[in-house]
């Protein structure tokens, strides 16, 4: 009889570089927002890939960047922690953007056996994605995979190389699993997604979101802001913003599902270790 092979992969990398939306390619479905904003990932997101012979747990994980809040702080912590106790660690690097200081400063704290992911191969001319393969060519990692988050290119042959580094184990999760991420936190996460979409300079930084009720099929959720001017930003003219964004996400949820919105201002909290933590970042 096969041996049953598991283990943790854990996904790093600068904001955008596509972690998030290579996890949902793999799984073959969202587990993870999805933004072309910074710091869109907020904690640790755990994807769950079974076949018959193996389980790969995959963590996504914010994008590793210079803090200048509590909550970057708090992002960045969370991101290293999720390179211990892994079995393989990912470097996932944008094709689309120069190899630069903060990749670099990434780097230095992989293990030597690590894996190079260059990512949005199907956006990137051949070039960039040769430049990205030439740049981390010096790496202590043991591979190296041009991949396309949208498209599923090269991901098969990423997820045969995971698979074959698993370890003998056993299956931690349930076959029909994919995700450990609480109902209540994906909700809340579907919502600033939405928002994200529409905000403008500072403000997707400075939108939390959380459920402060949920009673079936009635979910109440609060988004929190900085500023009483952030306020009217994420409620848009006449609640635009707001009701597009709770259509958007009734959309994802079952049938007969009833959002409500608030939006609360709550200042600087993403300067406050305490908001931040509160928050569950």
């Amino acid at each position: 009889m096969a041996e049953y092979r598991s283990g943790f992969v854990t996904l790093v990398g600068r904001p955008n570089a596509g972690k998030s939306t290579l996890l949902n390619q793999i799984l073959g479905q969202k587990v993870s927002i999805v933004s072309d904003k910074p710091q869109t990932t907020r904690t640790q997101v755990r994807g769950v890939l079974t076949r018959p012979d193996y389980q790969l747990v995959f963590v996504d994980t914010p994008g590793i960047h210079k803090p200048r809040s509590a909550l970057g702080s708090s992002l960045n912590a969370t991101a290293t922690d999720a390179t211990r106790s892994v079995d393989v660690v990912c470097f996932v690097v944008d094709a689309t953007a120069p190899y630069g200081r903060g990749d670099q400063f990434i780097a230095e704290s992989l293990p030597s056996d690590a894996v190079v992911v260059v990512t949005k191969a199907d956006i990137a001319k051949p070039q960039q994605v040769l430049d990205q393969l030439k740049a981390t060519a010096e790496l202590e990692a043991v591979a190296w995979f041009p991949v396309s988050g949208v498209t599923g290119e090269g991901t098969d042959a990423l997820i045969e190389h995971l698979r074959d580094r698993m370890p003998e184990g056993p299956q931690y999760y349930p076959d029909d699993m994919v995700t450990d991420v609480p109902e209540a936190f994906w909700v809340a996460e579907l919502v600033r997604e939405q928002l994200l979409a529409v905000a403008r300079q500072e403000l997707p930084h400075s939108i939390a979101t959380r459920v402060t009720e949920w009673e079936w099929p009635r979910i109440r959720c609060e988004i929190l802001v900085e500023r009483e001017s952030q306020k009217a930003m994420v409620i848009g003219k006449g609640g635009e913003n707001l009701k597009k964004a709770g259509i958007a996400v009734r959309r994802q949820l079952p049938d007969g599902a009833f959002i409500e919105l608030f939006v609360k201002v709550e200042k600087n909290w993403q300067r406050r270790p305490e908001s931040v933590a509160e928050l569950g970042y």
